[in-house]
């Protein structure tokens, strides 16, 4: 059997530390080490690891005059060329003097190594914000949209226009307590190379024949927030960052993670001031000329938009239309998810090609084959993704039927906090999939990557060795025994994982049948790789009396690991219960706009 295309199976954008084998998780931490060694060395301290992108890793320090500095290191095992984009960034970033954007500090060079050093805008990622605080208020969202216009209007005013390239709601710093922005990681950005009316910036006639005018010189930045004219190649223009700016405000007034749900979940659904929503929504119209009408619209008066006066916010509690177990925070949970993803991109989508795409990007996130994906669809798993952000384990399962469609889960939430805004995220998901007009299913398995258990081997034709594995844990609850065996949901009573590549001997087979009988709920996923079997993994045993039968199952499941053959995934999934939720056919959500009357007294919603 031929080696899978693993990068397809995880919808986080990055994986886990816990899903590499030893080998690479060991050199990740050792290069990690190393950059905090050099910081150190060079008189910073607090120094603190923020993150990795498809060009780098980011590092924040305090210098030794308290300032806070970001320092970007690219990866060394990107070409010359690819890393040179680190020092272009430092150059662009020179050019744009702004008080909300940080300042660019200097490049240098570590042996191979290239750093970029900047301020640290105070705050955190709208990204991080909108997950802990669910869809943002209307007041927050006009506040973010005035201030990043001013900046695409301090860029189209410089000598040479500048286009960010990448706006987004993770590449946006917010300081809550002082209302401020501030705009990040320019590594997308490039001088434009059209005006808003589509004519070429430069009306030097030598210039304009030297000049390549037939290829865009824009990168591809974030799919989930660009617009269609960057996404599909073209010439690059400020248009590209009001695209970006309108999939941001978007996607933060819904609490989403995409620009995509707009068709179903429109900005003039979101309860939004009349004249924002609806220039918002034309921003991300289908149709070219609308959507640069209110761009235009957008940038020339949100400088009054600002004004509006809005009533004091409603206390509103959500609830989830899925039910949601809450539990006490840990900090030893890093949640991962596997989905029928693959099946659901071939039925939907014919999978674009994009060998041809010379951009770091595609070989990073799993995202980019969405191509060709209706903006639902993608929306839709853009929402799933969005539910493994949160400290979560759990399933679902979505069946859809001619009638509408069926939901089996077990969401485990693990931080009371984000319960609101978690239950939102449900919600979106379900509202996303009543949209999508198919027949099947459509199944994900939220774990703890933490818990993932490694067996490594020196090559393909050498069985797995479980003896490092002592066994699989497992927690146990009482939720007391269900006489109504049809409404146990079986590993088995679907049919095949329609992802399934790897066929498990029919020992484990016959174990997993016996696991079945016992009340339990959870998803045990085997992904076989040439060197490395990975047992992701997520079990709660409901029946305490069944402690001793369930462990001694586990162990023997695991004892059988050495009859594994060829390499792939095949993944389980068990709910507690068999109670699907039904939800009836909808493509759009009805128009609710905020009332702006500031005399009206805003009860309590629940």
């Amino acid at each position: 059997m031929s080696q899978p295309n693993l990068q397809q199976f995880y919808i986080s954008e990055e994986q886990s530390i816990y899903l590499l084998n030893h080998a690479d998780a060991e050199k990740l931490r050792g290069w990690i080490d190393l950059c905090h060694h050099q910081l150190q060395q060079l008189g910073y301290r607090q120094t603190q690891y923020i993150g990795k992108g498809a060009y780098g890793f980011a590092f924040s320090a305090l210098s030794p005059a308290d300032e806070h500095y970001v320092f970007k290191f690219s990866r060394i095992t990107l070409p010359e060329h690819v890393q040179d984009r680190l020092e272009e960034e430092g150059l662009m970033l020179e050019q744009v003097d702004h008080e909300l954007v940080p300042k660019n500090l200097g490049y240098f060079k570590i042996g191979k190594q290239r750093i970029l050093a900047m301020e640290r805008a105070i705050g955190i990622d709208l990204e991080q914000y909108s997950i802990k605080n669910g869809p943002l208020s209307p007041q927050i969202i006009i506040s973010i949209a005035s201030q990043i216009a001013k900046i695409l209007c301090k860029l189209r005013q410089l000598p040479k226009t500048i286009i960010h390239g990448d706006i987004k709601p993770s590449n946006i710093v917010y300081d809550e307590k002082n209302d401020r922005v501030g705009l990040i990681d320019w590594g997308s950005s490039v001088y434009a190379q059209l005006d808003c009316t589509g004519q070429f910036m430069s009306t030097n006639v030598m210039e304009l024949m030297s000049g390549d005018l037939q290829h865009s010189n824009a990168r591809l930045g974030d799919v989930y927030f660009i617009g269609e004219e960057q996404l599909n190649g073209a010439l690059s223009s400020p248009r590209f960052d009001e695209q970006g700016l309108a999939g941001t405000l978007y996607a933060l007034a819904s609490g989403q993670s995409c620009r995509f749900g707009s068709q179903v979940i429109p900005a003039t659904s979101l309860g939004l001031p009349r004249e924002f929503a609806t220039t918002l929504q034309n921003m991300l119209s289908n149709d070219i000329k609308l959507r640069h009408q209110a761009g235009d619209y957008f940038i020339k008066n949100i400088k009054y938009m600002k004004n509006i006066v809005v009533p004091p916010e409603a206390i509103v509690q959500s609830t989830s239309d899925l039910p949601v177990w809450v539990h006490p925070p840990t900090s030893n949970l890093e949640s991962v998810v596997y989905t029928s993803r693959k099946s659901f991109l071939k039925e939907e989508a014919h999978l674009s090609d994009f060998d041809n795409i010379d951009d770091a990007q595609l070989d990073n996130y799993y995202k980019n084959f969405l191509g060709g994906m209706g903006d639902n669809s993608k929306a839709f798993l853009a929402a799933v993704s969005r539910l493994s952000k949160f400290p979560i384990v759990g399933g679902l399962a979505i069946h859809w039927q001619d009638d509408g469609l069926y939901i089996d889960s077990n969401l485990n939430l693990y931080d009371q906090s984000l319960h609101s805004s978690f239950n939102s995220a449900v919600n979106n998901m379900v509202t996303l999939a009543r949209a999508i007009d198919r027949e099947g299913i459509f199944k994900a398995c939220f774990f703890n990557a933490r818990q993932t258990k490694h067996i490594e081997r020196e090559n393909s034709q050498l069985p797995y060795q479980p003896s490092a594995i002592e066994t699989l844990e497992f927690e146990v609850h009482h939720r007391g025994k269900i006489t109504d065996e049809s409404r146990l949901h079986s590993y088995f009573e679907d049919e095949k994982d329609p992802d399934e590549l790897l066929v498990l001997p029919d020992q484990m087979m016959e174990i997993l049948a016996q696991m079945n009988l016992v009340h339990h709920t959870g998803c045990i996923i085997f992904e076989a790789l040439e060197k490395d079997l990975k047992i992701h993994n997520y079990l709660s045993l409901l029946d305490d009396s069944e402690q001793q039968n369930f462990k001694q199952l586990i162990d023997k499941l695991i004892a059988l690991v050495p009859l594994i053959k060829g390499t792939g995934v095949s993944g389980f999934m068990k709910f507690p219960y068999k109670d699907s939720k039904f939800f009836s056919a909808q493509a759009m959500m009805k128009e609710h706009f905020l009332n702006i009357n500031p005399k009206l007294k805003l009860a309590t919603v629940t």
